[in-house]
């Protein structure tokens, strides 16, 4: 049986606010790192992967709840952790090698030792002959290797990770996952765990023993499994496309319990005890909407989330905010990975200015409460006029206060490119366009 080396029970994160309400970040969660795995950890933007990091490593504490180490409270245990993070994080200053030993330097050990121990690690990281360059000599990948090596050079007994791939080109990327992946394979290196923070799907099953996809508002776990799959891993696989794809599903439906792991079936997916009254509304805006639909019909009305993101040169976490878009306003379908357009959502792409506000402004109506609800007020006041404020103070409740600005703004510019209302900026206020009044297209979907 594997040992637990760190085990959170139950930990959250939140901050207090003047009300008595408090932006919740991470909501209640168990998780486990044991020894002889590779974890990664993937999630939306803004679901709290970085900050369930810093939890873990104790950079962190919890709102609530504990985190062990060697079933020991971090806080009366001595924790051995590195990270590697996104940005480099070198100081330009120091040569390469004096880099590698500042963590070393730190924690006291003579000048003889700290360099004996730097240069093994540049050696083992292919940094040999490198030693008395400066960061900005180097290029993204070779200073990422510096990151490497000094994370390692400590000897952490968890190695955690947070984007460490993301900064650098693809090749470059691609040719440390390999290095890294071979390091642990021949226990090179001498960490027993690794945890990696990536929004990367391919990534995550290229190199992961075990898979964590977080929920966001607040920050949850849907679900937690182990990868059936036998190293070196071949992306054009039947097994791995399999599980790429499950993944894309269980992030495009992000209000759907998410199915057993096509290959585990083992894996016990986290319900989200949280039942949503507003749905979150993706922060897409109109025309990006409609650019991907045209996309997808001169694709034959469908294709796989990833390549076509990939197509597009674009991160798979900015173009699924329009992916969820336009799934929730019912223009497309998201199964197993693939998107594929609705009848409605042709229509729509294959429309006249007009015609589209006309489609958009049904489906709003339809499938988006908080439009609904603005409307309805709207036609309900003598004055065909309501204060923001009153939508922000219902949303507050259920999302943080940026989360209800962005809300808000979403909603203000859907609403307003499908005319169900204008927006007073200086005033805060919707209010009825004139020429939707009589507007009986309108009318008959809020009463239905």
């Amino acid at each position: 049986m594997q040992q637990v080396i760190i085990r959170a029970e139950q930990v959250e994160k939140y901050y207090a606010q003047p009300s008595e309400n408090r932006i919740q970040v991470i909501s209640p969660t168990d998780l486990s790192i044991s020894e002889g795995e590779i974890v990664a950890l993937l999630g939306p933007s803004g679901s709290g992967k970085s900050t369930l990091l810093r939890m873990l490593t104790g950079l962190s504490t919890p709102s609530a709840g504990q985190v062990f180490w060697h079933e020991k409270p971090v806080a009366n245990a001595d924790v051995n952790v590195a990270i590697v993070f996104q940005s480099f994080a070198l100081f330009p200053w120091l040569t390469v090698v004096e880099n590698v030993e500042a963590p070393l330097k730190a924690r006291g050990l003579e000048a003889s030792d700290r360099r004996k121990r730097a240069l093994k690690m540049l050696d083992t990281v292919g940094l040999d002959g490198f030693q008395t360059a400066y960061p900005k000599e180097l290029s993204g990948g070779m200073r990422q290797r510096v990151g490497f090596a000094r994370a390692l050079v400590v000897e952490p007994e968890v190695l955690f990770m947070d984007e460490p791939f993301s900064a650098l080109d693809v090749l470059t990327a691609e040719n440390l996952r390999s290095e890294l992946l071979e390091l642990w394979q021949k226990k090179t290196i001498p960490t027993r765990a690794i945890f990696i923070v990536t929004h990367n799907i391919e990534e995550a099953v290229l190199l992961a023993d075990r898979i964590i996809v977080l929920g966001r508002n607040p920050g949850h776990v849907r679900t937690d499994f182990k990868v059936a799959l036998a190293h070196p891993r071949e992306r054009k696989a039947a097994a791995f496309t399999q599980l790429v794809d499950y993944i894309y599903k269980v992030l495009t439906q992000p209000e759907a319990q998410p199915p057993a792991p096509p290959l585990t079936p083992e894996g016990r997916p986290v319900r989200d005890q949280r039942q949503m009254h507003y749905q979150m509304l993706p922060h897409a805006r109109p025309g990006g909407i409609a650019g991907l639909l045209e996309i997808l019909l001169d694709h034959n009305g469908k294709d796989d989330i990833y390549r076509l993101a990939d197509d597009l040169a674009f991160e798979i976490d900015d173009l699924l905010p329009i992916v969820d878009a336009a799934q929730l306003l019912g223009f497309l379908k998201v199964v197993e990975g693939d998107a594929a357009i609705t009848p409605t959502g042709a229509e729509y792409a294959n429309s006249e200015i007009l015609r589209q506000k006309e489609l958009f402004r049904i489906a709003a109506v339809e499938n988006v409460l908080l439009l609904r609800q603005i409307v309805r007020a709207i036609e309900a006041k003598s004055d065909k006029s309501v204060p923001e404020e009153f939508f922000h103070d219902m949303l507050d409740e259920q999302f943080s206060e940026d989360e209800t600005l962005l809300q808000l703004e979403t909603a203000i510019n859907w609403g307003r490119y499908a005319e169900l209302f204008d927006f007073d900026a200086s005033r805060r206020r919707f209010t009825q366009p004139e020429k939707q009044e009589n507007d009986s297209t309108v009318t008959s979907e809020i009463e239905a």
